[in-house]
């Protein structure tokens, strides 16, 4: 992001939010916002603005977390919500650790591969309510504040309820979400009413207002979660999903609980890079750096062919592990340990050529024989990653009743193979592609990242890290570099990468192809300077996306 865009974004930001307590912009070089004391990064202006508020107000990462998370299940709607699911990763400056929050929902009861298959499915439909497992997110919510937050949720959830009474502007990726994936929503009246305008998309600049959700977020504020897992918002959600087609019942979601779970890493050049375990993929991310250390990347060059060539490699041996191995831990044993071992990665190294691309990558033997993203720092140090998703743009397409509350639709990522690891069974978590990360140097927070974007998030991430860390790039010019991604057989590449680059890779056997921008995922970060303690954001430039500091 240029400094003249930036300067304008903010002015729109003043103009939108004047009512909302003053805040300090520091200095900004070609976007990367700099400041002594809180950082956050999110994918809308308003979400940052927010944050920064808190922070200045006394609150502290996580308190700004959970009301930014609230404000983007407003401003965000295609990509999450209360209907969605969550995990974090919190650092606790105080004494050093990260702890992982899994807020991520269930399988019903009733879901069998036999019973969905006898009712006529091959796959689980994306925009059915089968595809809707339980909503973890508002419980993730709740528990996080509850044991590292210092403010109330009725006041975090404050400047959500405004915007969505009152509305905001609907902006350019929103209105690119609508064009490509608002289908899902017309199938449904309640949907149409909520998210459509007169029974249309949103024009670009139209303000998009929720009252329903509105009114759920009041009803949250006095009663809690409950009035979610236990009461009347819950019984909406189950009469939609019923209504649907699915299987969720109110026992369903009063069995939900989130669980606090231990982090996985691994070490990169003297960073220790800490991501979310099974049933995420952050493994994968771990992996392919693993597999990427023992190569000299930066004699390579950045976004050379021959250092790309390798990247890919490592990402089509690492989804490969994932897509075998990757499922609930609490049904299935994985072989974290494994995955993540140097010795592994020798071994998977050694099945890479330098000049020619593998069709596809097989599973190696690690046993011993569309989703919204934000990063958080405040002046004690303390970081939150956190990531909250729908799955699809606007998840499953269904909306709870009057409540505005739109249902996720990862229940589709379960296999209806019964001998798959991943095959659906009742209250069983699936594989998510859902996975914040941090990373540590000399046992402190160094660097709060994460990636929107399904199967491109490790991929983004890698390509951030390697662009930061291999070749010295600042945390803004890391994330605007050039960008591709493994999709299927297929690699996508930005128009950017110059036509010698991409004949060079495609003379190593890749099928290269051209994708928009927005197919790239959407990057925050905030890095911590180990020796000034300066805070430094990047924002995507991709999306609608702001760092802002105080």
């Amino acid at each position: 992001m240029n400094r003249r865009k930036s300067v304008i974004l903010l002015g729109v930001i003043f103009l939108l939010v004047g009512s909302l307590l003053p805040y300090e912009v520091l200095s900004a070089m070609r976007g990367t916002v700099m400041t002594r004391q809180g950082m956050v990064s999110s994918a809308h202006p308003l979400a940052s603005l927010v944050g920064v508020n808190v922070l200045q107000r006394g609150g502290n990462a996580m308190d700004a977390a959970i009301a930014m998370a609230a404000v983007l299940n407003v401003t965000d709607p295609a990509m999450t919500g209360i209907g969605g699911d969550m995990f974090l990763l919190y650092y606790s400056a105080k004494d050093g650790k990260v702890t992982a929050l899994n807020a991520s929902g269930r399988a019903p009861a009733a879901a069998t591969v036999e019973r969905i298959r006898a009712m006529g499915h091959e796959k689980i439909p994306p925009f059915h309510g089968l595809a809707v497992s339980v909503p973890g997110a508002l419980d993730g919510w709740a528990l996080a504040l509850e044991r590292y937050g210092t403010m109330k949720l009725a006041d975090l959830l404050e400047p959500a309820i405004h915007y969505a009474e009152t509305g905001y502007p609907v902006y350019k990726t929103l209105l690119v979400y609508y064009q490509n994936n608002g289908r899902s929503l017309t199938q449904y009246p309640d949907s149409v009413r909520t998210y459509l305008v007169n029974g249309r998309f949103p024009r670009s600049g139209e303000m998009l207002v929720q009252k329903g959700l509105a009114a759920s977020f009041r009803k949250l504020a006095a009663g809690g979660k409950d009035v979610f897992y236990r009461g009347e918002l819950g019984e909406q959600v189950v009469r939609a999903v019923q209504g649907a087609g699915g299987l969720l019942t109110m026992k369903d979601l009063s069995d939900h609980r989130s669980d606090w779970v231990e982090p996985v890493s691994t070490t990169y050049r003297g960073y220790t890079v800490v991501e979310f375990p099974p049933n995420t993929q952050g493994v994968a991310l771990l992996e392919q750096l693993n597999i990427l250390e023992g190569y000299d990347v930066k004699a390579l060059g950045a976004n050379s062919a021959a250092l790309i060539h390798l990247q890919v490699e490592a990402v089509k041996q690492s989804f490969a592990d994932r897509d075998r191995y990757v499922t609930d831990p609490q049904r299935v044993a994985v072989p974290t340990k494994g995955l993540l071992s140097k010795a592994y990665a020798a071994t998977l190294r050694a099945r890479i050529h330098p000049d020619r691309a593998a069709p596809a990558a097989t599973p190696g033997d690690p046993l011993p024989h569309n989703t919204t993203y934000f990063a958080v720092v405040d002046k004690e140090g303390n970081g939150v990653s956190f990531i909250n998703s729908l799955r699809n743009p606007f998840g499953s397409g269904v909306t709870a009743g009057q409540t505005g509350i739109l249902l996720q639709n990862r229940g589709q990522d379960f296999s209806l193979d019964p001998n798959h690891v991943n095959r659906i069974e009742p209250g069983k978590r699936t594989m998510h592609t859902l996975n914040p990360a941090m990373v540590l140097k000399d046992g402190k927070l160094y660097m709060v990242i994460g990636c929107a974007g399904a199967h491109q998030q490790t991929q983004a991430i890698q390509q951030v890290l390697v662009n930061h860390i291999d070749f010295g790039m600042g945390i803004q010019d890391a994330i605007e570099a050039l960008r591709w991604g493994v999709v299927g057989r297929n690699l996508a590449v930005e128009a950017r990468i110059p036509e010698p680059v991409r004949k060079a890779l495609e003379a190593k056997g890749h099928k290269v192809v051209g994708a928009p921008p927005g197919a790239f995922g959407g990057c925050h970060a905030v890095v911590v300077d180990p020796v000034t303690g300066i805070r430094m954001g990047g924002a995507e430039s991709r999306r609608d996306s702001i760092a802002l500091g105080h």
